[in-house]
């Protein structure tokens, strides 16, 4: 095991357990209701996500040249309908922003503009451009599409995720 996962295993194990004492003093029962990080994301709203990530995750933080590798390999270690999800909602709120799926495919290189039919390759291209671009619908997809955040193994970008995620569960009462 690399030092960046035993990092992130660490980070999320003291989620779970609460421990958030060097971050924020919490108020009220502590979160060890939290096995793992799926049931910290199946249990938090999307709009307890959304934030969270609004209050911690901007690209300025995380240069480019370490979050768009991990978006690479996070995206393709997630299950392929996980993936379809992930590409559809990318696509939808490109959409509400006036960017067209066909010029998106042109200007990004994707094989398709079709969600269902997107490779990892070209899911990672969205969350790219959606990360450079439009950071406010990266966080917005995050939010809503979870799953990718627990195969982001760079400790610098797993600790700003913890961190904000470790804000937030200090402060639930």
């Amino acid at each position: 095991m690399t030092s960046s996962e035993e990092y992130r295993r660490q980070v999320m194990r003291d989620l779970a357990e609460g421990n958030v004492e060097s971050l924020d003093a919490p108020t009220g029962e502590p979160a060890a209701e939290y096995e793992t990080f799926d049931d910290f994301a199946q249990r938090t709203t999307t709009d307890q996500r959304r934030q969270l990530f609004g209050r911690s995750l901007h690209p300025e933080r995380i240069p480019s040249s370490q979050m768009e590798p991990e978006l690479q390999k996070a995206i393709a270690q997630i299950k392929p309908n996980e993936r379809d999800d992930v590409a559809r909602a990318f696509f939808k709120h490109f959409k509400e922003r006036g960017l067209d799926e066909r010029n998106l495919e042109q200007q990004l290189g994707l094989s398709t503009h079709h969600a269902g039919r997107m490779n990892a390759d070209d899911v990672s291209k969205l969350a790219s451009f959606a990360y450079h671009n439009h950071p406010d619908i990266f966080r917005e997809v995050l939010a809503e599409q979870p799953g990718i955040i627990k195969f982001l193994s760079n400790p610098v970008v797993a600790g700003i995720i913890g961190i904000a995620a470790a804000k937030w569960l200090g402060g639930r009462k």
